[in-house]
């Protein structure tokens, strides 16, 4: 007898949902060019269900990714009802978006790259952060805080730049020159 339809809907989701954890996982241990196998082993599927679920890895990358940049981009209108000045808006907002990047190992390099599979997790990230960040720019350039020259999308890529760990270079070090990366962007009196 056939599984009724509405619990094969039920069970895609659920197997959609260990294939999401499985795949944050992985990322967290092994970076976003993680092989695939180790996420469906992870998942505990074969290869054939996590490519029906995402067809490339820029989908699954993408997937995971989302809600992170949902709260992300919802965070900037919570801090800009905060009683704190626009600039430490601001520098929050910049601290949240650089431990998303420093805790998602090669995503600062993924977003970075000119690879066209992973176009469409930057085009997500351009259409839900940047906006975000541009009204706390917009706030503290109102305020004077801010030199009017910043734009969103430049600083973000200039924030992403810093944050590709490797090397002698770690997340201390990115956050460290992301604050200078702040402090250059204040209007000088």
């Amino acid at each position: 007898m056939p599984e009724p339809t509405g619990a094969r809907r039920a069970g895609a989701q659920r197997t959609h949902e260990a294939l999401l954890a499985a795949a944050a996982a992985v990322f967290v241990d092994q970076g976003v060019q993680a092989p695939i196998r180790d996420i469906a082993g992870r998942a505990g599927v074969g290869l054939g269900t996590v490519y029906r679920h995402f067809p490339t890895r820029a989908d699954l990358v993408t997937a995971v990714y989302r809600h992170q940049l949902d709260e992300c981009a919802t965070l900037a209108p919570k801090l800009l009802r905060d009683p704190i000045a626009p600039s430490a808006a601001l520098a929050r907002w910049i601290d949240a978006f650089v431990e998303f990047l420093v805790t998602k190992h090669g995503l600062g390099a993924a977003l970075q790259s000119e690879d066209s599979s992973l176009q469409n997790l930057h085009t997500l990230m351009l259409d839900t952060l940047v906006p975000a960040c541009a009204t706390l720019i917009e706030a503290g350039v109102a305020a004077g805080e801010l030199d009017p020259d910043v734009t969103a999308y430049t600083l973000m890529r200039a924030v992403g730049n810093l944050c590709i760990l490797g090397g002698d270079y770690g997340r201390a070090d990115a956050q460290r020159m992301v604050s200078r990366l702040l402090a250059g962007c204040r209007r000088t009196p």
